[in-house]
């Protein structure tokens, strides 16, 4: 017996209960303002997003020498900073970094951590460094303190374009426990995991549109440094294994002649090679008999380095094949604690397919290694060294390893202002973790499809901060979704549902290009995308990035021509609320047939409402917006029309 669709109409446009429509908010004029993006560039920065013809920035160049004493956990040492002053100005001063200030009662950083504490929060430790014998040029300094910034104030202002000053003092401090969640220890059953970062003084960025950067370290805002060359070099315990950013330039005195064999054989595999086992870690032969060792560094063309020691540490590594052809090399360094059931026995593994990917869809990876460390940091990122939690196993180490070393694309290769813009380097490197993940393994632990609908009220929730906000400005509970989750669906968008992948990929990764080693804006970013996708994107930066307005489409009529549905049909949409986004329609025929209709953003230029008109040979059956829940709409309800009431009779065939 065979069925056919009948549909009764009660009215030739709208059903009863969709007719109520909720007052748009939309306003055109605001959206696609043509001024809002509208800027001049200078010789510094072109308006195609990319450096300009007289762009430059300053350099700092680090030989770093340092003692950690492992039983007192404190770290001492003398640091020469060779600054480059290639601005077109003099400078009068110089100002430092000194972001180990931060972990006591007393900075501003302290101060500002609430009652309940947080991530980032200071409780009840009193640390900070101790400067000693400041130097410019050899003769004694004259420089102030202000909780984590130090100025230094020249007795002859440093020429322009490229003056040259050297810059020296000793220093020491004694380790946090945990330093906002980005360096500490972590106590394990053979020893402390020693991680250490912002354990040197550092120089702000001077650049041509702030001058001086000097925003205080209070927990939230990263960093915003300059590029150099870096040689350090960390004496501790003979005990001690040290890894650190960048390349290790004397291996023969730090491991033993049989660790050194298996390290050459780690760079030749595409396999996980053993450096030191479990079983070693106990065994006194797993180490030099001596005293203390000296371990030697050599980080080039990178805006920072750290390291970690432990007794405790297990270390393998394998080669990383870049698309150049040349190798690097994948380690993991991690406490027994770490070891079994999916834990840090894959972490290797991780990183090899983390840095290969992004390298062949990016840009190529530009460290000598990649070092993934498990201690008592959640997640952070240096340049060639991450650390991660040595709780994690499974899906959720290889989030944490994909996600920290994203991070050497941004901000260690496109170096952003962290401090400031937190989603240029989390949300960019949010979306670049949808697609590594998708990858992994044969998709392993691939993304479940993202329904955008289910998504949207987190995303526009009540209490949201805007994504353009400063780190420490956002509420402490709105920044993984201000500075992560928001940005990256919006990446996710623009590439996926705008733009389209090739152009997307095309401009985005002519971004990195021009500006890897460099201090891009998000204005750089905006223009860059859009001048080498080839679209004006205000309206796209101006509703998901600087405002919180949200996105509602609707459907809201259905008008058969001559009241004939084999005449085709009037189909109305409307952009109900103050964001703007592209448009797909299905609209269903009784009969089964399906067709549908894309419209560019350009629809809702001159108004809230767009008609289109469709050809139908018999009734529609129901009309959907967004029919794959790809855009973050908030009111899912209205996006379906269908006719007022319909039966299915028996056919008498």
């Amino acid at each position: 017996m065979k069925k056919s669709l009948i549909l009764l109409l009660t009215f030739c446009g709208l059903g009863p209960g969709a007719l109520a429509q909720q007052k748009s908010s939309y306003n055109a004029y605001e959206l696609f303002h043509p001024l809002w993006n509208y800027q001049s560039n200078s010789p510094y920065r072109a308006g195609s997003g990319q450096p300009g013809a007289a762009y430059w920035q300053n350099a700092a160049d680090y030989k770093i020498v340092a003692s950690l004493d492992d039983q007192a956990k404190k770290l001492t040492g003398e640091v020469e900073i060779t600054y480059k002053n290639n601005s077109p100005d003099k400078l009068a001063h110089l100002w430092l970094q000194l972001d180990q200030n931060s972990f006591s009662t007393h900075s501003r950083g302290g101060k500002t951590t609430p009652v309940s504490g947080g991530r980032f929060g200071n409780i009840g430790f009193d640390g900070g460094y101790q400067i000693a014998g400041v130097t410019i040029d050899g003769k004694p300094a004259n420089y102030i303190i202000e909780d984590t910034r130090m100025q230094v104030r020249l007795a002859q202002a440093l020429a322009e374009k490229g003056g040259i000053v050297k810059l020296k003092m000793a220093f020491s401090f004694t380790l946090p426990k945990n330093g906002h969640d980005r360096m500490g220890y972590l106590d394990t059953k053979n020893g402390p995991v020693f991680t250490l970062a912002q354990w040197f003084p550092r120089v702000c960025v001077y650049d041509d549109i702030e001058g001086w950067n000097v925003l205080p370290y209070l927990g939230a805002g990263e960093f915003y440094l300059e590029y150099g060359n870096f040689e350090y070099q960390i004496t501790t315990s003979a005990k001690q294994i040290v890894v650190g950013s960048g390349e290790l330039l004397n291996p023969a005195e730090v491991y033993t002649p049989e660790q050194v064999k298996r390290w050459n054989q780690a760079s030749q595999s595409e396999q996980t090679v053993m450096i030191r086992s479990a079983e070693e870690v106990t065994e006194a032969s797993s180490r030099p008999s001596k005293e203390s060792i000296t371990w030697k560094f050599r980080c080039n063309n990178a805006r920072d380095v750290a390291f970690a020691s432990s007794a405790a540490f297990i270390i393998d590594a394998a080669r990383i094949n870049l698309p150049s052809g040349k190798k690097s090399l994948a380690i993991s360094a991690y406490p027994v604690e770490s070891k079994g059931d999916g834990g840090y026995e894959r972490s290797t593994e991780f990183v090899k397919a983390s840095i290969e990917y992004y390298s062949n869809w990016l840009y190529e990876y530009t460290y000598p290694a990649a070092t993934n460390v498990a201690g008592i940091v959640s997640g952070m990122e240096y340049p060639g060294i991450i650390f991660c939690g040595y709780r994690d196993k499974k899906e959720s180490l290889w989030g944490v390893t994909d996600h920290e070393f994203g991070h050497n694309w941004f901000p260690m290769i496109v170096g952003s202002n962290e401090r400031k813009f937190a989603w240029m380097d989390e949300g960019f490197n949010t979306f670049i973790n949808f697609y590594s993940t998708d990858a992994f393994n044969n998709g392993e632990f691939k993304n479940r499809k993202f329904d955008m609908h289910r998504l949207a009220p987190m995303i526009f929730r009540e209490n949201a901060d805007p994504i353009m906000s400063i780190p420490d400005v956002i509420q402490a509970r709105n920044l993984g979704w201000e500075a992560y989750n928001k940005p990256g669906f919006g990446l996710m968008i623009l590439r996926e549902q705008i733009l389209g992948k090739d152009r997307f990929d095309y401009a985005f990764r002519q971004y990195i290009k021009n500006w890897a080693f460099k201090h891009p804006t998000p204005l750089d970013f905006f223009k860059a995308m859009e001048d080498g996708a080839g679209e004006d994107l205000s309206w796209f930066w101006r509703a998901w990035f600087y405002e919180l307005w949200k996105l509602d489409q609707a459907v809201t009529q259905v008008q058969y021509l001559d009241q004939d549905p084999s005449k085709g049909a009037i189909i109305t949409i409307e952009n109900v609320d103050k964001m703007a986004m592209p448009a797909t329609v299905e609209v269903e025929l009784a009969s089964g047939e399906k067709i549908r209709k894309q419209f560019p953003v350009e629809i809702w230029q001159r108004g809230a409402t767009w008609e289109f008109r469709i050809e139908t040979k018999g009734p529609i059956k129901s009309v959907v917006i967004d029919p794959d829940h790809v855009l973050p709409d908030m009111n899912p309800k209205n996006n379906t029309w269908r006719p007022a009431s319909y039966r299915i009779p028996a056919s008498n065939g």
